[in-house]
């Protein structure tokens, strides 16, 4: 995506997953925009910053040993690794638990989570589990499916290939913004508008947020502002 500058990537880092998805249909011009994950997911460091980059996807399974040789899960493991080392910056894992919904497989926790640091990767997206809570490293954070204990069976079982996390199917090199909310995967196309799509959405939101947390709010100056806000937000 060579549309995303050091500029809009700063302001992306700022702002929250649900404020994105907002600034989406504002860039699109209209509504209907469904690119995000759904339900509830649980966040490792919910007070951390949001986590921005290029999608780097695998899927892996848990409640039964694989049934390949071990020789070839090892390699595939280690074809892993190598994957997540190298290709562009930011860059975020993926990674879809194919015993969804009956993750037992902690795949995320303080080792594995502590190497993906150290190759770059700005966090983890996963619909599995994660575990170590309290021992997972600063600065990466893991949106998951769920919090358990065990690493079971714990495989790697296809690498960069589209893979769906709670609702969200995401390609290799999609861009992903996620945080304690969720994820939303960002069209390429409105990257040269989303700067400016979310200037405009915060300086908009702020004429009902400002009145409204003024004194002597009521609904004549709630109207007032809900009508300002309409006109500006066209």
């Amino acid at each position: 995506m060579s549309n995303l500058s050091s500029s809009l990537l700063d302001v992306l880092r700022r702002v929250d997953t649900p404020t994105v998805c907002n600034a989406i249909e504002v860039a699109e011009g209209r509504r209907g925009f469904n690119d995000f994950t759904r339900g509830t997911m649980l966040s490792s460091a919910p007070d951390a910053p949001p986590m921005v980059g290029f999608a780097r996807t695998a899927r892996i399974a848990a409640l039964a040993p694989s049934q390949e040789p071990p020789e070839v899960v090892r390699a595939r493991r280690m074809a892993y690794y190598r994957y997540m080392a190298e290709g562009a910056m930011p860059a975020v894992a993926v990674i879809e638990d194919m015993d969804f919904p009956d993750c037992i497989g902690a795949y995320w926790g303080e080792i594995n989570t502590t190497v993906h640091k150290g190759f770059g990767l700005a966090g983890a997206l996963t619909n599995g589990v994660m575990r170590d809570l309290g021992d997972l490293p600063d600065g990466f954070p893991v949106v998951a499916g769920s919090v358990g204990v065990s690493h079971g069976f714990v495989h790697v079982t296809e690498i960069d290939v589209p893979v769906t996390i709670h609702g969200l199917t995401v390609r290799p090199g999609a861009l992903i913004h996620a945080d304690r909310h969720g994820a939303v995967a960002i069209p390429e196309a409105v990257l040269p508008e989303l700067e400016a799509a979310i200037d405009k959405l915060l300086a908009t939101e702020h004429i009902v947020l400002d009145a409204a947390r003024a004194p002597g709010f009521d609904f004549t100056r709630f109207e007032t502002a809900w009508s300002a806000f309409e006109k500006a937000r066209t």
